[in-house]
């Protein structure tokens, strides 16, 4: 395999990674020859390798751990017992003054100026209000807050906020729709909302307060709503059946007070955020995370594995509904300065996120390999348009980064660049498998597996696999995997989420295959959750949505993660008996989608199809399908008799043969 870049002797000499491995061998007498073996050990000296982690960080907890791990069993390990901390203390332990925490860059000057920064002392204060007006609100440890908010500033203050009084945060971006969030938020009873009027992308302002209002009469359990102002200067109330606080009312809360930012000392396994991961039928899967295993392990990641230092200056193309908006938030805890935008990338003909990288001297460039592709298909080339001269790191996650991607970004962006595509999840908010500053980079493969993460490519039998695609799986507990599932308190969903196909051992849901040297490269999705640019969504979520469509009768959609090109995601539809798929009924069912859910989840395609094919017990037959249309033959992609309308699945035969010829045009593309 091509290597398309080889790290610097003083690259390495000065890694995070490599001072750490200093650090092993003068404290802990432990020296290893390389990557390797540095690996090796993690995985299969737990609490060691964790435990040096909480002493090389100086993790500052009020209550000591009794050990490091007192159960092993996945589900249910138990980390650090006895330790009590606090995630936001250590977001504000690195840095102080003048140098700026977040800068924040938005497609709109109508509310505030298009570039706008916050320093680390203005951060802390503002933290310090909106705390004070939570607890204000009777908001304290345990409680939920939630959020209708873009990537801005804002977002992260009340986060912040929150975490320092224990309470539990949980976020979605304003551009899904009202029943979207709320099959989010209603399963967490929460007490606080902060919302915004609306959002603007694409440079189309969006007013989202009608979609607030139902949020808010929805939602019985709220005490009050932290109204944010977007669209305008000063948002008018949403409605008047629960108390409204401006935000700028709660930011003065503490102007004048001698009171300090706070820190709520919580136990390790104190729940900081829920997050959403959706399966193939119900409501999506609220996964709860720990303060003190986000907190290890985000350390762990950012300072390791991306090599964050607080003279970096970390940005990640993100919404506030996906885990890398949790994930870049916590460069915070390297004391590196915080970069977000709010709008399209596309704007300035694929520029607007390389200008913006010009203008902050952005070290670290997180992206989508969707975005990369769309860069490519645009025929830019950043190198010659911006001064990219800050730029050392570009991170790719959300989907597969072709060969092609790998080349574009050598040729087109910056030659010496390190690039590390990630991978890993909402599920552990933080990826297996990603980069090391130590290792070269390898055309088409992601550098190795992360620190602590044993992961594993299995064969149906749970046989370890090497050179060859299999499941991925995790076969050692992680600080980060969830702690339960909110409502699930015998972990039943969490069980059959993770640990059905293999007892003991997380499967993922990913194909992978590690390369003898350690390299990783995944090939998508092995189950039928939907994975739109890092999105991942369930497809109950949107049979919902598409099957309010009146000529809609039932429906079957795709995610074809394919490596080498771009997702092609059909939709499948049986319509009404006299019923005709013309451009309007097309349109119409995908602006439902659109509406309903996301722009992120409209399909490429949308097909008129006779029946879905069905189990004996009336499952759609979404895997199996899944895999006839990635060329697997019918008889091994699925048991004939488990189905109730074998004949159905011909249709998906034929079109396989269709979307699989050599000579076939990719469908995404046209």
């Amino acid at each position: 395999m091509t290597v398309l870049w080889q790290p610097s002797d003083a690259l390495r000499r000065d890694s995070n990674l490599q001072h750490y491995m200093d650090w092993l061998a003068q404290q802990r007498t432990l020296t290893f020859a390389d990557y390797d073996g540095l690996w090796r050990w993690s995985v299969n000296d737990l609490e060691s390798f964790w435990g040096t982690l909480w002493d090389y960080f100086s993790v500052r907890a009020s209550q000591p751990a009794r050990q490091v791990l007192a159960r092993r069993d996945m589900p249910g390990a138990q980390w650090f017992p006895g330790a009590e901390l606090n995630y936001a203390e250590h977001a504000f332990r690195n840095a102080a003054g003048d140098r700026p925490a977040v800068i924040f860059r938005t497609e709109t000057t109508r509310l505030r100026p298009e570039t706008s920064a916050l320093s680390w002392d203005e951060l802390r204060r503002a933290v310090a209000a909106v705390a004070a007006a939570l607890r204000e609100q009777g908001v304290g440890a345990g409680d939920r807050v939630v959020a209708y908010i873009p990537n801005m500033p804002e977002a992260v203050i009340a986060f912040l906020a929150c975490a320092s009084l224990g309470a539990i945060w949980s976020s979605c971006s304003p551009d899904i729709g009202a029943s979207a969030a709320l099959d989010r938020f209603k399963q967490i009873e929460p007490k606080a909302l902060f919302a915004v009027d609306g959002y603007v992308y694409n440079g189309k302002p969006n007013d989202r307060r009608g979609a607030v209002a139902e949020l808010i009469r929805s939602l019985p359990t709220l005490r009050c709503v932290f109204r944010i102002p977007y669209l305008e200067g000063d948002a008018r109330p949403f409605t008047d059946s629960v108390r409204e606080v401006a935000w700028e009312d709660a930011l003065g809360a503490m102007r004048h007070a001698q009171d300090d930012l706070r820190f709520a000392p919580v136990p390790f396994d104190h729940p900081l955020w829920v997050l959403y991961s959706s399966g193939t039928t119900g409501l999506p899967k609220p996964i709860v995370h720990s303060h003190g295993g986000i907190l290890i392990e985000h350390l762990k990641a950012l300072s390791f594995h991306l090599d964050l230092k607080p003279s970096d200056r970390f940005f990640w193309f993100t919404t506030t509904g996906w885990m890398m908006w949790n994930f870049v938030i916590g460069g915070l805890l390297i004391g590196s300065t915080v970069l977000l935008y709010d709008g399209s990338p596309a704007r300035d003909e694929m520029g607007a996120l390389w200008r913006f990288a010009e203008e902050t001297g952005m070290t670290i460039f997180g992206t989508s390999a969707a975005y990369i592709t769309g860069c490519m298909k645009a025929g830019i080339s950043p190198r010659q348009r911006y001064d990219l001269g800050a730029l050392r790191h570009i991170g790719s996650t959300g989907s597969p980064l072709s060969e092609d991607g790998f080349r574009w970004v050598y040729a087109h962006v910056k030659p010496d660049l390190w690039l590390a595509p990630m991978s890993g999840g909402t599920d552990v908010c933080t990826a297996f498998v990603g980069g090391c500053p130590l290792l070269p980079v390898h055309l088409g493969e992601m550098q190795c597996r992360y620190l602590g993460a044993h992961v594993q490519a299995f064969d149906e039998q749970g046989r370890p696999l090497v050179d060859e695609v299999g499941e991925l799986v995790v076969t050692a507990p992680m600080p980060s995997m969830p702690i339960y599932f909110w409502n699930d308190p015998e972990l039943c969903r969490y069980r059959e989420s993770y640990f059905a196909m293999f007892p003991g051992v997380w499967r993922h849901g990913d194909w992978v295959r590690i390369t003898p040297r350690g390299g990783v490269i995944i090939y998508g999705r092995s189950d039928a959750t939907i994975n739109r640019q890092g999105v991942r969504i369930g497809t109950s979520e949107l049979y919902r949505a598409v099957e309010s469509v009146p000529e809609v009768l039932d429906a079957l959609v795709i995610d074809l993660e394919m490596l080498g090109r771009p997702s092609y995601m059909p939709l499948f539809v049986v319509l009404r008996e006299g019923v005709a798929l013309d451009a309007a009924l097309v349109a119409r069912i995908k602006q439902t989608i659109r509406t309903e859910l996301s722009p992120r989840q409209v399909p490429d395609d949308v097909i008129a199809i006779p029946e879905v094919p069905r189990t004996l017990n009336g499952k759609k037959l979404e895997v199996p399908v899944k895999k006839i249309l990635l060329g697997a033959p019918l008889e091994k992609a699925v048991n004939l008799g488990s189905v109730a309308n074998p004949q159905a699945l011909q249709f998906f035969v034929e079109f396989a043969r269709t979307l699989n010829r050599a000579d076939a045009p990719n469908p995404a593309a046209e």
